[in-house]
C-alpha cells in the first residue's frame, strides 16, 4: 500500500486546498479607478463597486446584485496545492508527514 501513500497525501492536500481556495480573502467597497488590477475605470464612474478577492486568485467584481466581472486566472492543480501550502504551512506539514 505504500506504493501509494503519494498519491492519497497529494490528493488530501488538493481536498483542503480546494475547500480553502472558495473562501474569501478581502472585500473591498470602493470607487476608485487606480486599483492596481483595475484595467476598466468605466465600473466606478457611476458609482461604487464591490470586489471581492478569493482565495483561488480571482476576484469577483459587483455593482449592485450584478456581477459585472471576474478579474484573473483561477489557481488550479498542483500551483493551487502550492499557494494553499504557503498559506496552511502546519496543516500541509500534518498530511505530508502522514
Amino acid at each position: 500500500m505504500t506504493e501509494y501513500r503519494d498519491r492519497v497525501i497529494k490528493h488530501a492536500m488538493f481536498l483542503e486546498a480546494d475547500d480553502w481556495a472558495k473562501g474569501v480573502s478581502e472585500i473591498h467597497v470602493h470607487s476608485l479607478n487606480s486599483m492596481h488590477y483595475d484595467k476598466w475605470p468605466e465600473d466606478t464612474e457611476s458609482g461604487s463597486v464591490t470586489d471581492i478577492s478569493y482565495n483561488n486568485g480571482t476576484i469577483v467584481r459587483t455593482k449592485g446584485d450584478v456581477v459585472i466581472r471576474v478579474i484573473g486566472d483561477e489557481l488550479v492543480g498542483d500551483k493551487l496545492i502550492d499557494v494553499w501550502s504557503r498559506h496552511n504551512k502546519e496543516q500541509a506539514e500534518v498530511l505530508q508527514a502522514l
